[in-house]
């Protein structure tokens, strides 16, 4: 699809931002919250968070967000994707691979060349994309921890 734009987002662009992740969150259907400019404001002027987007016209159609993650063992930083969606309507046209590339090759232009993602086991559909992308799958269990909020 030579039509879709995909770009990363950065301060300034609030408004694509609000309407990429709230498209993500109904992919995923999770619920979500609006979030206020400020919000997206710091998430956007951050260096260390990355929002790619897939545009059709002013639609939005994918979106990614990943983490730089520094290293201590050595002066380098690892990129972690922590989502990455297509809208149902557009998925099997490369908009994913687009959007993935696109981390890549930004990243790589920033001195980051490893760039790593966690999937579900059980979700086949993400294992076998990542595994088309020439991904390495490495074998590891994932922990998660959440406090209780306060009231």
């Amino acid at each position: 699809m030579s039509d879709v734009e995909v770009t990363r987002l950065v301060r300034g662009d609030e408004a694509r931002a609000a309407r990429t992740f709230a498209m993500m969150a109904a992919v995923f259907e999770e619920p979500s919250d609006p979030l206020e400019d400020s919000y997206l404001n710091n998430l956007l002027r951050s260096d260390s968070f990355w929002a790619i987007a897939a545009f059709l016209g002013s639609d939005v159609i994918g979106g990614l967000t990943a983490h730089t993650v520094p290293l201590t063992r050595t002066a380098q930083s690892e990129v972690f994707v922590y989502d990455l969606a297509v809208h149902h309507e557009h998925r099997r046209q490369g908009i994913a691979a687009r959007l993935l590339h696109e981390l890549r090759v930004t990243a790589a232009l920033e001195g980051i060349y490893d760039i790593f993602v966690v999937a579900d086991n059980d979700d086949v559909g993400a294992l076998d994309f990542y595994r088309t992308q020439e991904g390495t799958g490495t074998p590891v269990t994932m922990f998660s921890f959440t406090e209780p909020r306060a009231s």
